[in-house]
């Protein structure tokens, strides 16, 4: 699979990999076409023409390493050693793409990444992979995997009304879709096959649940990307059930001092606050960084795991995580449009399949710190 910046293929440049936080430029994954040959959609606009030719240009190229995770290497390596060793299905090799709203270096999007390559060696796909936290750049990402004729699309829909469109022309090119991750809510309206996720409010209801078992008073709830409507699902489900007081505090994921800052400052102007949830790991350990400096005993908890949230919980620095299971939705995304490609079953009966929520802790933590390691978790 190989990635590259927009910008780094308008430079038709192939530097090595980076993964600066504060990037917010969309990465786009070079595609190939496979199977059933489909009439081609409706001419693109310049901007789509000039993002397709981009990509053309650069197919063929050798092939880079997952950059952001070792976790995410040594899965693909694994799916490279099934493939080799003949486990892969005797079924047309098509090519599926993958479409998220991730930023730039989010380990999140590395475990789901690497059940999507699991699944795609042994199903004999060939898997692609762009992502862009800008909601304009993704809808033109996803308009590029259409005008290269995937044969299978997989997408978040975290801001849902700039995907309306570019998904709608993916169905009429006749391109089965799946959404995963974000947008439960309008997968189905939006004609997907089906979507594989978590409830986000259903996730928030159980961390206000949590929090009440706790003995919490006052949370603060922190969205750090605006405008995704799976983070505002998420505080506003935990505010339902909890029975204290829940604020809401915006902050700008893309700067971590910025985060902190923010964070201390709320910790500091009131004291009453005795838990503050992040809506993803890597946020926890900013989380914790500010809480100390405000000298604040607020619990730390958090949506999402990486190996630093499963150490975390083992040492008491953080109270409890959310576990969607990343690492299925992307191994069952590719899973499940193979199956309909193949033989056109369906899943969920018009309902989303749940990878979560789960609430883990530090009972869980030495079993999580095997799976993170490893970079299924």
């Amino acid at each position: 699979m190989v990635t590259r910046s927009t910008a780094q293929l308008a430079q038709h440049s192939i530097p090595g990999c980076t993964r600066n936080s504060t990037e917010r430029q969309g990465q786009v994954a070079m595609s190939g076409t496979g199977g059933t040959a489909r009439p081609r959609p409706p001419r693109a606009t310049t901007a789509r023409r000039t993002l397709g030719v981009l990509l053309a240009a650069v197919l063929g190229a050798t092939a880079l390493a997952g950059c952001s995770s070792t976790g995410g290497k040594r899965a693909e390596d694994r799916a490279n050693r099934l493939a080799a060793n003949g486990s892969a299905v005797n079924t047309p090799h098509w090519t599926f793409a993958m479409v998220t709203h991730s930023g730039a270096g989010d380990s999140f999007w590395d475990i789901v990444q690497s059940g999507a390559k699991q699944a795609a060696a042994k199903d004999n796909i060939k898997f692609v992979y762009s992502n862009s936290d800008q909601a304009n750049e993704q809808s033109q990402l996803v308009q590029a995997a259409v005008d290269s004729h995937v044969d299978g699309l997989i997408v978040t829909l975290a801001k849902p009304d700039a995907m309306k469109a570019v998904v709608a022309r993916a169905e009429k090119a006749g391109i089965p879709v799946i959404t995963i991750n974000s947008g439960s809510e309008q997968s189905r309206r939006f004609g997907a096959i089906t979507h594989i996720g978590q409830d986000e409010t259903i996730a928030g209801q159980a961390v206000g649940e949590e929090l009440d078992k706790r003995g919490r008073k006052h949370a603060l709830c922190v969205l750090h990307e605006q405008g995704n409507v799976g983070h505002e699902q998420r505080c506003a489900g935990a505010k339902e059930k909890f029975t204290g007081r829940m604020d809401n505090l915006y902050v700008d994921g893309t700067n971590m001092p910025d985060v902190q800052s923010a964070i201390q400052a709320k910790l500091q102007a009131d004291h009453s606050i005795d838990s503050v949830v992040t809506l993803g790991a890597p946020f926890a350990a900013t989380a914790a960084k500010a809480r100390d400096e405000a000298g604040s005993h607020a619990e730390i908890d958090t949506f999402d795991l990486n190996a630093q949230v499963a150490t975390s919980l083992k040492d008491g620095t953080i109270g409890f995580a959310v576990d969607q299971q990343p690492y299925l939705q992307g191994y069952e995304a590719i899973d499940l449009l193979w199956l309909y490609r193949y033989n056109g079953d369906t899943l969920g009966g018009g309902q989303p399949v749940l990878t979560g929520p789960q609430i883990v802790t530090k009972d869980d933590a030495d079993a999580l710190l095997a799976y993170t390691k490893r970079g299924t978790r």
